[in-house]
């Protein structure tokens, strides 16, 4: 897979916003399902934030709040039953919480996009792909049907569709799981928006055309200097384009790093275990790592450290005090920068 340079000089950014902070900063975000079983806690006090041309990769296993924190960004959560009890999400400075709908729709898409891990479920079947990727061009930016269908060729063409005049007609079942990703992707850039949030993009394709994909967001978020959050639950996927990695379990942020940083010394125990159970070339014939149980049900959220059924370094203080998110240092007390973990053993974990 292709290592982007995230050295060399970008371009300046296309709106003129001169604003220098984040381009993005969650801050104490919760989100909660009412059903009728109970309340489930799907994101409990998430803290985050990326900046233009950087990549932050939210990593953690299916129910862990990845999802369901984008979906609070994007303002796209059904609501009933999802609620969002306290929190903020800026936006250049702005809380989007506090906007009106149609301040949140200006956003969603022009300023902010995501990418849904399913692309033939996200795909209208009876419209050709041509037809959806024109609608962002008459829509926002009031195009003609013949302008707005030369616009999703070029995008078609851009993101390295073959012969994509001549399959701008097509439907989206007519095209291979990684062309239907490729298309979501254009979609995505349609707008040319500051940040992109990719749900696991590449769900269900096979290794090299994960590659691909990757390899063309990451050449794709160089052009246009965007911002990138990347979902996944595959540490492997994100080694090469990743600047930074949250770590999420049971709706928290458990572990945050630099990349290069987190695979070279975790300081979770959970962190460690998804490492571990990365298949390597130098464990050829060995049984494969596995962490034990399974994620908790969000109804009923183990007391103290969500993890501890799970975790062989668990004592009495981690089932009755829930471990804060702080920063992590060196044994001589010097702080890693960018990085934090929420273990009341994290120093046993990284040192040890």
């Amino acid at each position: 897979m292709t290592i982007i340079d995230k050295t060399a000089s970008v371009p300046a950014p296309r709106d003129g916003n001169d604003y220098e902070g984040s381009l993005l900063e969650v801050r104490d975000l919760h989100v909660e399902f009412h059903t009728r079983d109970g309340v489930a806690k799907a994101v409990n006090g998430v803290n985050y934030s990326v900046n233009a041309g950087e990549t932050l990769a939210v990593l953690g296993e299916s129910g862990s709040g990845k999802s369901v924190t984008a979906q609070a960004i994007m303002g796209i959560l059904d609501m009933p039953p999802g609620r969002i009890p306290q929190g903020e999400i800026f936006f250049r400075g702005q809380d989007m919480l506090k906007m009106s709908y149609e301040e949140r729709r200006q956003i969603r898409g022009r300023k902010i996009a995501m990418i849904f891990q399913d692309a033939l479920s996200s795909l209208n079947p009876v419209l050709t792909v041509g037809y959806q990727l024109a609608e962002m061009f008459r829509v926002h930016e009031g195009l003609s049907k013949k302008e707005a269908k030369a616009k999703a060729i070029e995008l078609m063409d851009r993101v390295k569709i073959p012969a994509a005049a001549a399959r701008v007609n097509d439907y989206a079942h007519q095209f291979s799981g990684g062309m239907r990703q490729r298309i979501m992707i254009a979609m995505a850039l349609a707008l040319e928006p500051d940040l992109i949030i990719a749900d696991e993009p590449t769900t269900a394709l096979d290794v090299t055309v994960q590659a691909q994909v990757m390899d063309l967001l990451a050449e794709l978020q160089r052009e246009y200097n965007m911002g990138l959050i990347l979902i996944t639950h595959d540490l492997g996927v994100v080694a090469d384009v990743a600047d930074k990695i949250a770590v999420m379990y049971a709706g928290r942020i458990v572990e945050t790093a630099p990349v290069h940083e987190l695979y070279k010394r975790p300081a979770h125990p959970y962190t460690r275990g998804l490492l571990d159970s990365i298949p390597r070339l130098d464990q050829k014939g060995k049984e494969l790592f596995a962490i034990k149980g399974l994620p908790p049900n969000l109804l009923r959220v183990p007391s103290g450290c969500a993890f501890n059924p799970r975790c062989t370094m668990a004592e009495d203080i981690c089932r009755s005090e829930i471990p804060a998110l702080l920063p992590v240092s060196e044994q001589d007390g010097t702080e890693l920068v960018g990085r934090g973990s929420a273990c009341h053993f994290w120093k046993e974990t990284i040192h040890g």
